[in-house]
């Protein structure tokens, strides 16, 4: 089987990377031997290209050894890496980035094997069969443990039916992610809803009846919170902002945070009552 990792320089760049690609998209590793971080990004590179199984291929260029070539793409910091597709540059980055990183990068221009798995898996859970659909996810985690969108899937699938397991998934989709996003949603939106069961009418008789107690007011906010009445458990917890911040371990901004991740950027809800704490915060 032809090597899907190969060194290249002058000679045979226009040949190996820029006529190729127009069969198969090309990863080009600008580094040199002296490198640290390239010596750190290479076998992230080289491991997440093998898992394309022939989809993508890399080729290694050694700036020290090929000047010319890196001046021509105007390389100025390595690694530096640029992805060919049909004989032109489809994206590019600079820096050893995360694997996660590194990932979405090469994703946007070939998803790999266990992204098409991802996408069959949403696919086959929106078609109710939610057992298959679990069962893609874990295949694509033994192959790849730290996979994204296999993380946020089978997270997501768990958290009706095992809570505990489906928060430590999403706990370990990687920071950077566009997926990390979602799955912060997701575990916001989760510790919102653990309310204590208490009775909404009866929580607003009590404070009817002692409208000074921060105690009565912060479960009213949970209970709120719990039934995703948001606006309304706002209000609450930023009234016990103003007249307590410590209380509950500084409790109700923690809440309102939560609430924030849950709407989502862009909401107006969530930029008014940001707003509004921030004046309560450092007034």
């Amino acid at each position: 089987m032809e090597s899907l990792v190969f060194d290249v320089g002058d000679a045979e760049f226009e040949a190996e990377v820029v006529e190729r690609s127009g069969e198969t998209p090309v990863a080009v590793d600008f580094w040199a031997p002296w490198c640290g971080p390239c010596r750190v990004l290479g076998p992230v590179l080289e491991r997440v290209v093998e898992e394309y199984q022939g989809k993508l291929l890399l080729a290694k260029v050694n700036v020290d050894e090929n000047p010319e070539l890196a001046s021509s793409f105007g390389i100025q910091g390595i690694p530096a890496v640029k992805v060919f597709k049909d004989g032109a540059i489809a994206t590019e980055f600079t820096g050893a980035l995360p694997e996660a990183g590194v990932r979405e990068v090469l994703g946007s221009v070939v998803p790999s094997r266990q992204d098409e798995l991802v996408i069959e898996a949403a696919r086959t859970s929106s078609r109710g069969d939610t057992e298959e659909a679990l069962g893609i996810y874990r295949q694509v985690l033994e192959e790849s443990p730290h996979h994204a969108g296999a993380l946020l899937g089978l997270g997501r699938a768990l958290l009706d039916t095992d809570a505990e397991r489906g928060l430590a998934l999403l706990e370990r989709v990687p920071l950077g992610s566009p997926e990390r996003k979602e799955a912060d949603r997701l575990m916001a939106r989760r510790m919102l809803s653990q309310g204590d069961g208490a009775d909404l009418d009866s929580l607003r008789q009590q404070l009817s009846s002692a409208p000074d107690s921060i105690e009565v007011r912060f479960r009213l906010a949970q209970a709120l919170a719990a039934e995703e009445s948001y606006d309304a458990a706002l209000e609450e917890f930023l009234a016990v902002l103003r007249k307590d911040r410590a209380f509950e371990d500084d409790g109700a901004r923690k809440a309102m945070v939560q609430i924030f991740e849950v709407l989502g950027p862009g909401s107006e809800l969530a930029d008014r009552y940001r707003s509004e704490m921030a004046k309560v915060l450092f007034s």
